[in-house]
């Protein structure tokens, strides 16, 4: 059984590069700086007086629904359609001069995919803000967190043009979709060459 498992591995790993669109990951525009760590990225960028970062993890980022409608609708011959991975996303904004930072937790709503009709419309929607101290790795659940879903539409407007006039606006949200649809593969692909050289391994 594992013979036929490590053989059905290869193949897989053979179509999996074949339509692998990018062989390194592929770049953000506006001088965003790229760390990744396993399945978690950070873009770090630096403006006058201040550091923006956006992190976000792969896992989970490919929505299930689109893969259950496609088997029942699919042919045996028909190309499997191109799985996307939009991550939630966190931006935070820390000011050189204070101690805290402002921490805007984004995503990307299910129904906005793939909507272009509106011209105007946010690919991403903030869901929450809260101030959390500067440097600290865990946040603390007694600070104030804002849920948006109540929030004052001006409000929610002037957060979202804060974050287009530090780069993350819908350019920068489609090529985060890029950039995390292309780790998620090459995650993929590492993952399917470990489980065959653990399941070779005798």
């Amino acid at each position: 059984g594992d013979k036929a498992f490590a053989q059905f591995l290869t193949d897989e790993i053979q179509e999996e590069k074949k339509i692998q669109k990018h062989k390194s990951l592929p770049k953000v525009s506006g001088g965003w700086e790229l760390e990744v760590h396993g399945t978690e990225a950070k873009l770090v960028r630096k403006i006058a007086g201040e550091k923006i970062t956006v992190t976000f993890n792969i896992n989970n980022s490919i929505p299930p629904s689109a893969e259950e409608e496609t088997q029942e609708q699919q042919k045996p011959d028909e190309q499997e359609p191109e799985l996307t991975s939009t991550p939630n996303f966190v931006v935070e904004v820390i000011k050189d001069d204070t101690k805290q930072t402002l921490v805007l937790d984004c995503h990307f709503p299910e129904d906005e995919i793939g909507h272009e009709g509106e011209e105007e419309s946010d690919i991403f929607t903030i869901r929450e803000v809260s101030f959390q101290p500067t440097g600290e790795a865990d946040w603390k659940d007694t600070n104030y967190t804002l849920n948006t879903d109540s929030l004052d539409w001006a409000l929610y407007d002037h957060l979202m043009d804060f974050l287009a006039d530090r780069g993350v606006d819908n350019t920068f949200a489609d090529e985060l979709i890029e950039l995390s649809t292309a780790l998620e593969h090459q995650e993929y692909i590492k993952f399917l060459e470990d489980l065959k050289s653990f399941v070779k391994c005798q």
